[in-house]
């Protein structure tokens, strides 16, 4: 009798051939990729934080992810000296974007407020500097910006290579390493002078924003807790949003729905998500989780934490959000650097894979 061939055998011979192929530069035919496409569906992306890195673009273009996220930097388009508002700096680097095959569809890392949070002489100019940045991205077709209230001390972990599933490193935070630091330069700074510090820049940039069709996603505090070193955070809570988009009422002021910090607030995130989502504030997505709570957490692989994940992108998809969507702050698996921690590039492959698994899944229920 012949022997049965195995269904398995058999893939795992294919795939190594195929792979053989692949590695000797030769073209394989294959189906047509489910591209994201911008307003027709999600639109997952992946960031850019450190530079244009090769393995990360050819890993973007590869999975069908043409969305980029990206600061206006120089550097990118072998500029520096200029400044990231100036608008041939922001063509340039829109333009080195779309050589690799993927459209700049976020401004994450915009030009520096930190004078204007904090409220010190100089901020009119800061705001000026970031009213012209606001015009040029305009006129290029970007139209999100993605920035923060957290001056000084912005995203903080006190752990990086905390173990996680299988030894994968995660990043963690614990109140107890911050609780007892010293004041920074600037002392104590209140809530309320936070609070008015955001409506004096809300007040001077929404109506420009409204001309130039740019949308203000502000991201939470991360990590959300009251204060650090002295100085007061106060995008911590759904209710702190829920203040921010009736401060300066304005269908460009919304927010970037970090899931991975609401879920640290303790939030229930379907609740927020309808929220925002029935108001049409959600601009952007983070899309990850977290074990713990505000003083003491470890962000996880995206299948292993707190939140349904599949309610969740259920909701955004039923609610209408076609935004940009990307996974964040991934783990740091087995055949990569922790360089930079939480930025992974085979970690975020994982994370853009089981995105895609949700989302199909929804859309075939739909």
């Amino acid at each position: 009798m012949t022997p049965r061939k195995s269904p398995r055998r058999e893939f795992i011979k294919k795939g190594a051939s195929l792979a053989a192929l692949s590695a000797a530069g030769i073209a394989l035919n294959s189906a047509p990729s489910k591209t994201m496409k911008a307003g027709e569906n999600i639109e997952f992306c992946t960031s850019y934080f450190f530079g244009l890195q090769p393995q990360k673009l050819a890993l973007s273009r590869q999975m069908g992810v043409t969305g980029a996220v990206a600061p206006p930097s120089p550097r990118y388009a072998d500029m520096q000296g200029k400044n990231g508002w100036d608008i041939e700096v922001i063509a340039a680097v829109k333009e080195r974007f779309k050589k690799e095959g993927l459209d700049w569809r976020v401004v994450e890392g915009p030009p520096t407020l930190e004078k204007t949070k904090l409220g010190l002489d100089g901020r009119d100019e800061e705001i000026d500097n970031f009213i012209t940045f606001v015009k040029n991205i305009g006129k290029l077709g970007i139209d999100v910006v993605c920035y923060n209230w957290m001056p000084v001390i912005s995203w903080h972990r006190t752990a990086t290579d905390r173990l996680g599933r299988g030894g994968a490193l995660m990043t963690a935070f614990d109140y107890e390493d911050v609780r007892d630091q010293p004041l920074t330069e600037y002392g104590k700074i209140s809530a309320g002078t936070m609070w008015a510090n955001l409506e004096y820049f809300l007040k001077a940039l929404v109506p420009e924003c409204e001309k130039a069709n740019v949308k203000l996603a502000l991201h939470p505090d991360d990590p959300p807790i009251d204060n650090i070193r002295g100085i007061s955070r106060i995008m911590t809570s759904a209710n702190a949003f829920k203040r921010l988009i009736e401060l300066v009422p304005s269908p460009v002021n919304g927010i970037t729905l970090c899931q991975g910090t609401f879920a640290t607030m303790g939030e229930d995130i379907p609740s927020v998500i309808r929220y925002f989502g029935k108001r049409e504030k959600i601009f952007f997505v983070h899309f990850r989780d977290i074990r713990g709570n505000k003083y003491n957490f470890e962000e996880v692989f995206q299948d292993d934490g707190i939140t349904d994940m599949y309610q969740a992108m259920k909701l955004y998809y039923q609610l209408g959000f076609r935004g940009p969507m990307r996974p964040d702050h991934v783990a740091t698996v087995a055949g990569d650097s922790n360089e930079h921690p939480g930025y992974s590039i085979l970690g975020n492959l994982f994370a853009i894979g089981y995105m895609r698994g949700l989302l199909e899944a929804v859309q075939k229920e739909a």
